[in-house]
């Protein structure tokens, strides 16, 4: 049986629908794809962070080679997130494969973290054109050596909420990169955060795949339709109301979060014990 038997349009049309909403507010498909994973299909939260950690390196990359291809990447601001993000990223997922991530315990610290995450980027979402207003009037923090060491801890910080919940180096990234640098022009600091997205995104859905919590043919159907969506969305970003993109796509988040929060307060439903077949006469 070869891949085509395996199309699901569900989650084909769910990758076209996310892919479309990237490209449309450059916010990343994590904070839109894992809840929409876990809440409408009902897949595990650790497979679906793993599934969305590579199907958000996929997508980053063709952004990453656009951004790099313009030369809007700050290529030091990269290096100093990785020096934090990536052995951050390794030590998460070391402690989520020792301690076993597949328990209960850790699936509802997993939902609480997404949650949160969730609701921290709504935020950012909305109020994003007022932060890059604020941080354009900031003076650039001194001494110098301050905005390094504060990079490599965001970096640290993004790792592990990755590595977790797949949530974190979109639209938290930018906003506190927009305050360590604020003479650095917006579209710069979207690149390089994109660009340092592409080796977290690889390495922590690999080590996701090691453990064994990435379900392949669903990430296959989700960038069947993903890889078209951000395509158009990209497109068309130019053309599309920002007033009303914004708003929406912080609504669907904090709501996202609120559905969220409520799964992990609702305990779960005992399971039907099967009767006990008759035993044959011995």
């Amino acid at each position: 049986m070869n891949f085509i038997d395996h199309i699901d349009k569900l989650h084909a049309a769910a990758g076209l629908l996310v892919g479309l909403l990237v490209g449309l507010t450059g916010v990343g498909g994590g904070s839109l794809m894992t809840p929409l994973l876990v809440l409408l299909f009902g897949v595990a939260p650790q497979t679906a962070v793993g599934t969305d950690l590579l199907y958000a390196a996929a997508t980053k990359i063709t952004g990453s080679a656009v951004h790099g291809w313009r030369h809007t990447v700050e290529w030091p601001v990269v290096r100093r997130l990785a020096y934090g993000s990536v052995p951050a990223a390794i030590i998460t997922l070391s402690i989520l494969a020792h301690y076993g991530h597949v328990g209960k315990s850790a699936q509802h610290i997993i939902l609480i973290v997404l949650a949160s995450l969730l609701a921290l980027t709504s935020v950012t979402v909305i109020f994003r054109n007022w932060l890059i207003r604020f941080a354009a009037d900031l003076d650039p923090i001194e001494p110098p050596h301050r905005v390094v060491i504060g990079t490599i801890a965001l970096g640290a910080v993004i790792g592990v909420a990755v590595s977790i919940s797949s949530v974190g180096a979109g639209a938290i990234g930018v906003t506190v990169l927009l305050m360590l640098y604020p003479r650095l022009p917006v579209v710069r600091v979207v690149g390089s955060d994109i660009a340092h997205a592409v080796p977290l995104t690889l390495i922590a859905g690999i080590g996701h795949w090691i453990i064994g919590d990435v379900d392949g043919v669903l990430l296959g159907n989700l960038l069947i339709g993903s890889i078209p969506g951000v395509i158009v969305g990209s497109l068309l970003s130019t053309h599309a109301p920002d007033k009303v993109l914004r708003p929406l796509l912080a609504a669907v988040l904090a709501l996202s979060s609120w559905q969220l929060f409520i799964k992990t307060t609702t305990p779960d439903k005992p399971a039907k014990i099967p009767a006990a077949s008759p035993k044959s006469p011995g």
